[in-house]
């Protein structure tokens, strides 16, 4: 009785045997054979199978599996065709032949099927949100997300919608990074900006806790281009991603500017058209909140409430004050 066989590429086979009389009966593609072993492992099973075609032996229990075909219908356009209409395109995939994944299957589209097919991709790990789109009806992210094994229903991708579309799967962020960009999405500190950098921000982990479920954002724009009132005012009110991330700035004890980025919050668009409808929250990838941010930021806009004194401050070296920083202070 056979316990394991480990396949070789030279043609060689190691075997551990139960019983000193085996048969084993090998087949490949090519041809049938097989062999007898009464001595046990003193046998060479070398010049057993020496018959063979001079082929690696990983052939030989190579199982083919039958062929799961599944539906997959993909937004189309090309710009260099503007009198084309955008159309959905059917491609019959094997999901034998492909990952698991929505990314898994365009990639094997786009090398196998159509290398025309464009969309966006890079870190396959649900962090650079690179290839955000709009699978079945939800935006989310193609490299995480799982294909269903059911033939029954077809998986429908789209890019994002209400943006403007580059080339099939690739949405046109501009506008969404423009809008980002207008937060100052970094650390501010005036009183010692010519110090920044030049040694560590102390921080209290309660203070650090406060921007847990908030620096995660990865900026897919998921949950932006979910959001109906951003639909309709998209150009003066933010959006769920970049109200987050306000948010998230404005509350880091370490920032010292925050009734200025507030001062840009106070009209009547910018944060105040949203409307609660928590689509941001339920197609968010990574699991975040925005709503419950949002909710915050109006509280601090409307001065509800005031940003906590932090626990700890980072004072400027007494030997660099009022003077010309030509060396790194401690």
């Amino acid at each position: 009785m056979l316990q394991y066989i480990r396949i070789l590429p030279s043609n060689k086979i190691l075997w551990k045997w139960k019983s000193t009389a085996t048969s084993i009966h090998l087949k490949t593609q090519y041809k049938a054979f097989s062999f007898t072993n009464k001595d046990g492992l003193r046998g060479n099973i070398n010049t057993q199978i020496s018959h063979l075609e001079q082929k690696s032996c990983a052939n030989i229990f190579m199982i083919q599996k039958e062929p799961f075909i599944k539906i997959v219908k993909i937004y189309r356009w090309n710009p260099e065709k503007p009198t084309t209409k955008p159309y959905l395109q059917k491609f019959e995939v094997d999901l034998n032949k492909c990952g698991s994944m929505v990314l898994d299957i365009l990639h094997y589209i786009k090398a196998e099927l159509d290398p025309t097919l464009s969309f966006r991709r890079s870190c396959r790990e649900g962090i650079c949100g690179s290839c955000s789109v709009n699978i079945n009806g939800i935006n989310t992210l193609a490299c995480i997300t799982k294909v269903t094994r059911d033939q029954e229903k077809s998986l429908l991708i789209y890019p994002l919608p209400h943006t403007y579309t580059i080339r099939d799967l690739i949405p046109d962020m501009s506008h969404f990074l423009e809008q980002y960009k207008k937060i100052d999405p970094y650390l501010k500190r005036p009183e010692e900006h010519d110090f920044v950098g030049m040694r560590q921000l102390m921080q209290s982990e309660r203070d650090r806790a406060k921007i847990d479920g908030l620096y995660e954002c990865i900026l897919c724009g998921c949950c932006s281009y979910a959001c109906p009132p951003y639909w309709w005012a998209g150009e003066k009110y933010l959006g769920p991603a970049v109200l987050m991330q306000a948010y998230r700035w404005i509350i880091d004890s370490r920032d010292q500017t925050h009734e200025e980025r507030l001062g840009k919050l106070r009209d009547f668009f910018s944060v105040f058209r949203c409307h609660t409808i928590f689509n941001c929250t339920k197609t968010c990838p990574k699991g975040l909140n925005p709503g419950r941010a949002i909710a915050e930021l109006k509280r601090l806009v409307t001065g509800l409430t005031d940003k906590e004194k932090p626990d700890m401050e980072t004072p400027v070296p007494s030997r660099c004050r009022g003077e010309s920083v030509t060396t790194q202070c401690p």
